[in-house]
């Protein structure tokens, strides 16, 4: 829980002691007036009041969370004057409430989150208190995982360094400065994150204009700085990163806070590199009411950092400098007070979201891929008769979008044809461990054609920070079984973008990856499925063609759309002869959520996707031998799922196998299954079957391999089975 008694204000009897410690000479100013500075102490009372405010609506159960900036304040608001709202760009972490008031939001924006209002303008009742975001003032919708939003501030500060280089991006993203700077704020435990280490990298490569703030409280919940960090200081641990600047302050004083925080940005505005400033905080409350600091912090701890506590500090400076009187602040702290109390009693007022609107902003409202503005499928623009791998045709697709939209930007690892491009005169290139980029960065150039460092979470983090800017970006994952690294970026970013900021802000990635097995000696590490973790994440769309045609619409229906798409693309089907395909034109689509029946049938379903389309198919020309005719349904689609098209096949032929290439246990074969059972029972004449792996990895020896993955003499089995019943 968070301290008994909330510091508010501070009392004549913390004036009387910070002034026997006063200094005997005054202070540098450095040229600010009197205005400025009340202005930013009214500010950081405003943020403390409405952490005092929100902490007793939480006991009286009126609010649901609470958690805290105070102790950051100065810092926050001093560096807040050298920035340009509506121009930068701003990565926050929640305890920088002082932050976003000093740049335009009001006590009654943060008030209305707390109660969950649906008016709250940063996520419509979405988002816990503490998470703030505007679109207008460019606070990036925050979020809670700790980290994440590092390479989000690297890639919207890259997507402006490109743009820069490039006329065509310069004017289609969203408008930009040549000096602007982006804002990412931390704390001093989150540090210790990989993905902070992967930003800086990436951002002093670049040379990047990116400000980090570290607001270093010495804590991270309970674990102390010197457990966390080694040394006991980030500053110290990055001085080997080129054109970093790093300076530390005592982000208590807000004086000290506008100076070094100054020379940070002006660094990174004249285009140097990134900048790191190492402020040292306090924290007078607990970590969150779900904590008690007594509980692992001495008493006499709590004191000397109670005399830090920058409402202390800045009043003292104020009335020492005779910026103002005791009875002038005593009434802006009265003031403060009551618009707080006002502001608090007015969010109260207001509805939270109606139940009907839950599922409200998880995809695009305006940009519909399931919609018939999709489906060109039917009318395909053929040149000729030449036939196409899976490979060629997605090649094709993307060449073909980036020629369209010079928005779209291809990169991840090995993509480039050639990093170095002074080789391109001699070499032939690389495009891909498959060669599906190749020739791309030729054709395109290497400002939208580039290759990223060995770190997934760095490729989709960079996207989603491009992504919010405008650019689109079309991104590789090596191999599925490297995904990974960069779940926690797709999961609870990526997807959750657009729903946790009530469609403020989107974020229209699309994440290639090789997927599968079939290889003979893939083994575990270049075999693995899982799609079903992914279509477990509401609001990112899943996509799995088996065939070069529709892996060539279904691409573009992704880059075009507004939503985050995952889009698997079989490494075994990349360059089969069956499932070639002609060139269907440049504004060929397929619709997400429509499957395909690939085989018509009377007597049994079989509905089924990627590498298994061809073996159920095999299956079932060998059960039509045996007088059984087999229906064939390919999915395509994963999620959204073409449940009316099952649905139809199934009431036709009253039986179904479900055959899928990923574990038995648990697969998306479990789910199809289970509506079917669900939606379907009337019509069922026999059990749902399944065909699937087994619930073990793929290993490396063929004869292991052969009998871990379904093949088609166990369709066919099942087709035998059920026809039987």
């Amino acid at each position: 829980m968070a301290t008994e008694t909330p510091i508010t204000a501070p009392s004549a009897a913390r004036d009387e002691a910070s002034r026997d410690e006063s200094r005997d000479t005054a202070r540098d100013l450095h040229g600010l007036d009197r205005e400025t500075l009340l202005r930013w102490y009214r500010t950081m009372l405003s943020a403390r009041r409405v952490d005092d405010r929100e902490i007793s609506l939480k006991r009286q159960n009126k609010i649901f969370f609470q958690i805290s900036g105070a102790g950051h304040e100065a810092v926050q608001v001093a560096m807040a004057e050298h920035l340009r709202p509506a121009s930068d760009w701003f990565y926050f972490y929640y305890r920088d409430r002082a932050f976003s008031l000093a740049l335009g939001q009001t006590p009654l924006d943060h008030l209305l989150q707390a109660v969950g209002a649906e008016a709250d303008p940063a996520s419509g009742g979405r988002q816990m208190p503490g998470h703030p975001g505007s679109r207008d003032l460019r606070i990036v919708s925050t979020s809670s995982p700790t980290g994440t939003q590092f390479l989000q501030a690297v890639g919207s500060a890259e997507a402006g360094w490109r743009a820069r280089k490039l006329d065509e991006l310069r004017e289609r993203i969203e408008a930009f400065e040549d000096d602007e700077v982006v804002v990412v704020c931390t704390g001093d435990g989150t540090t210790s994150e990989g993905e902070f280490w992967e930003a800086m990298n990436t951002a002093c490569n670049l040379k990047l204009p990116v400000v980090f703030l570290v607001e270093d409280n010495k804590y991270a919940i309970s674990v102390p700085v010197e457990v966390q960090t080694a040394g006991g200081s980030i500053s110290k641990l990055l001085t080997g990163f080129p054109d970093l600047f790093i300076i530390e302050c005592d982000g208590t004083d807000v004086l000290d806070s506008y100076e070094k925080t100054g020379e940070a940005i002006r660094y990174a505005r004249e285009g140097r590199g990134p900048a790191l400033v190492h402020a040292h905080v306090v924290r007078p409350y607990s970590h969150s009411m779900s904590d008690d600091e007594r509980m692992y912090r001495a008493e006499a701890e709590l004191d000397e950092d109670g005399k830090r506590d920058p409402l202390i500090v800045t009043r003292a400076l104020l009335l020492e400098e005779g910026i103002a009187d005791e009875g002038e602040l005593d009434a802006m702290e009265q003031e403060v007070f009551d618009a707080v109390a006002t502001a608090a009693d007015e969010a109260l007022e207001y509805p939270q979201p109606e139940p009907e609107t839950a599922m409200k902003w998880l995809f695009s409202e305006e940009v519909d891929p399931t919609s018939a503005d999709f489906d060109t499928e039917d009318s395909p623009e053929y040149e000729d008769d030449k036939k196409y791998t899976v490979v060629d045709l997605l090649n094709r697709c993307m060449k073909d979008e980036m020629a369209r939209d010079p928005r779209v930007v291809v990169f991840g690892e090995d993509v480039a044809d050639a990093s170095r491009e002074e080789a391109l005169e001699e070499v032939s290139g690389k495009g891909g461990v498959f060669k599906v980029t190749h020739g791309l960065q030729r054709e395109f150039g290497g400002v939208r054609v580039f290759n990223s460092p060995l770190a997934e979470a760095n490729i989709v983090g960079r996207a989603i920070g491009m992504a919010l800017r405008g650019l689109k970006p079309v991104v590789e994952i090596q191999f599925f079984d490297y995904i990974w690294p960069a779940f926690h970026q797709i999961r609870n970013e990526l997807a959750t973008m657009h729903y946790r900021s009530a469609g403020t802000w989107a974020s229209p990635v699309v994440i290639r990856v090789t997927y599968g097995g079939y290889l003979k000696g893939g083994a575990i590490y270049h075999s693995q499925t899982g799609e079903t973790l992914f279509t477990h994440t509401p609001g990112l769309r899943v996509i799995l063609p088996s065939n070069a045609e529709d892996a060539h619409g279904l691409l573009r229906t992704a880059i075009r759309c507004q939503d985050p798409v995952l889009f698997l693309e079989h490494k075994h089907l990349y360059r089969q002869v069956y499932n070639k395909g002609r060139y269907p034109g440049k504004d060929f689509m397929i619709p997400f959520g429509k499957g395909k029946i690939v085989r018509e049938g009377k007597d049994l379903t079989v509905v089924t996707c990627g590498a298994l389309v061809k073996r159920s198919l095999d299956a079932a020309k060998v059960a039509a031998q045996e007088g059984i005719e087999t229906e064939v349904i390919d999915l395509r689609s994963l999620n959204p799922l073409d449940m009316d098209l099952i649905a139809d096949s199934v009431k036709k032929t009253n039986k179904v196998v479900v055959v899928y290439e990923d574990s038995l246990s648990w697969g998306i074969g479990s789910e199809i299954a289970a509506r079917i059972a669900d939606d379907l029972f009337p019509w069922l004449d026999g059990p749902v079957k399944r065909v699937a792996s087994k619930d073990t990895w793929v290993a490396y020896a063929p004869q292991l391999e052969q009998v871990i993955l379904p093949q088609t003499e166990n369709v066919l089995e099942a087709i035998r089975e059920l026809a039987a019943f």
